[in-house]
């Protein structure tokens, strides 16, 4: 078609009669199908844009170099294999339990509890993320700056979920202006840096351009630091499932998400790529820091009055972007598990606007818990919870994968029919992404400090999803015995 949608008829091939799915989620009932279109893009854009580009990218500038534009081409390749995987299961059966309804279809309930489970560690560490990354924003500010970083932090998590609690309507436009102002933002950034490389105009004394990187080399402090921040870079990319779980909540998902979906990929390629190529050109890269965001910093340097406060206030509003995102998907992904068991009940309430609150109150419970990181180490407090959230991330994905992998098998078999809408080089895309996840965890441990600390509790995380299982099975077994006989 030419607009780029596919239609329910579309999705098989010619001449191949349409299938449905013979699993039913319980998770997906009493939704609202009140996103629309544009929500659904903007959500998709603002998952790939977020903390890890507008804080992180600072520090790891600092650390790789320019090379650090490679590292989020390679991992953006990565990302967009599975937000593709994923995009091929929703087009098979929309759910607002995303991959762990999935999970639970083609792994049984032991994979769902896991799949749930590690994206409830993901976006818990990531909201503590968030609120540590908004209170590091509001600092820059001199009226903020008396303020404890734990109180700040603590304002950011009361006020976003406030809002995400009203109605997921209020949350789609949101997410809908959070994600207008943020690309307004990068877009006007780049424009800027592209002026100023081409006119050559002076930063802060030094002359933007070519020379700048090439004066240090790609790989100024070698190819090492460029694999070793590739943890944070997948950090950044963390959100790009996000999409999936608000395929539930829309009308017509077989038109909407083909085209969110593959519009990441180039989006990835110019908003990252492109804004760190500029990054790396306009100053050189020891003039960043993991304290500012890099594009505070350039403005900052840049002496434009008001510029840098106007940047940083995009940078705090890309910071509760995601904190809003994260409470979003974790209330929809812990109601689907406690509809069948693997979560606290209170985990499935619903309130009147037809918001799983039970699930949201939990993760902000934790971003509680981040507001004491704050208080204690508030200098740690990010680079912590950042491989938290990158082990989280990693088990997300590599769930994901496992789930598209064992739906092409069943596809061989002539069990389920795939859409036309498919991730391309299958299973061989699925094997290398998931080799690629399995290198990111190694090069965590490799690189030492609070990323071997971090893979070194995985055994942990291990024992208590097993321990975890074993409490619930019980539970989950009953709930499924009963959904049989109704």
């Amino acid at each position: 078609m030419s607009d780029g949608s596919i239609t329910a008829a579309d999705q098989l091939g010619a001449g191949t009669p349409a299938t449905t799915s013979p699993h039913v989620d319980a998770g997906d009932a009493g939704y609202s199908k009140d996103l629309k279109s544009r929500h659904i893009n903007m959500i998709a854009i603002g998952g790939a844009i977020g903390t890890g580009l507008f804080l992180g990218a600072g520090g790891r500038l600092a650390d790789a170099g320019p090379s650090l534009a490679i590292a989020y081409a390679v991992c953006g390749v990565f990302a967009f294999f599975v937000v593709r995987a994923l995009g091929e299961l929703i087009l098979y059966r929309p759910s607002s339990g995303a991959f762990v309804s999935y999970a639970r279809e083609f792994m049984g309930e032991k994979g769902a509890f896991a799949a749930g489970w590690l994206y409830f560690l993901n976006w818990s560490t990531t909201a503590i993320a968030d609120i540590t990354a908004a209170a590091t924003y509001a600092h820059f500010w001199g009226m903020f700056s008396d303020i404890p970083q734990w109180v700040l932090a603590l304002i950011a998590l009361a006020v976003v979920l406030t809002a995400n609690l009203i109605s997921v309507k209020y949350f789609g436009e949101m997410e809908f202006w959070f994600a207008i102002i943020k690309v307004a933002a990068l877009v006007a950034f780049m424009l800027i840096g592209i002026f100023l490389v081409v006119t050559q105009h002076p930063v802060d004394g030094h002359t933007p351009g070519l020379s700048t990187v090439s004066d240090t080399g790609v790989f100024p402090v070698g190819t090492l630091p460029m694999l070793l921040v590739i943890q944070g870079v997948v950090f950044a990319y963390a959100s790009v499932e996000l999409c999936g779980v608000a395929a539930g909540e829309t009308e017509n998902p077989e038109k909407i998400m083909p085209r969110a979906i593959n519009s990441i990929m180039w989006r990835v390629g110019l908003f990252y790529v492109g804004s760190v190529v500029l990054l790396a050109m306009l100053l050189p890269y020891t003039a960043y820091s993991g304290d500012q965001s890099p594009f505070v910093t350039v403005m900052d340097k840049l002496g434009v009055p008001g510029a840098a406060g106007v940047m940083n206030l995009v940078v705090l509003t890309a910071a509760l972007s995601s904190l809003n995102s994260g409470l979003y998907s974790t209330g929809r992904i812990l109601r689907s598990m406690a509809l069948s068991g693997s979560a606290p009940r209170f985990t499935g309430l619903m309130n009147k606007g037809q918001v799983p609150y039970g699930g949201i109150l939990l993760t902000a419970g934790f971003g509680v818990l981040g507001v004491g990181l704050n208080y204690v180490v508030p200098g740690q407090a990010f680079e912590i919870v950042l491989n938290f959230a990158s082990i989280g991330i990693l088990g997300t994905w590599g769930m994901i994968m496992l789930c598209s992998l064992a739906f092409w098998y069943r596809s061989q078999h002539g069990r389920v029919t795939r859409p036309a809408y498919r991730l391309p080089w299958a299973p061989y895309t699925q094997i290398v992404t998931l080799l690629f996840l399995v290198g990111v965890a190694f090069l965590m441990w490799w690189g030492g400090g609070v990323g071997r600390t971090t893979v070194t509790l995985v055994p942990l995380i291990a024992a208590a999803l097993v321990g975890g299982w074993f409490l619930v099975r019980g539970r989950v077994r009953e709930m499924a015995r009963a959904r049989q006989d109704a």
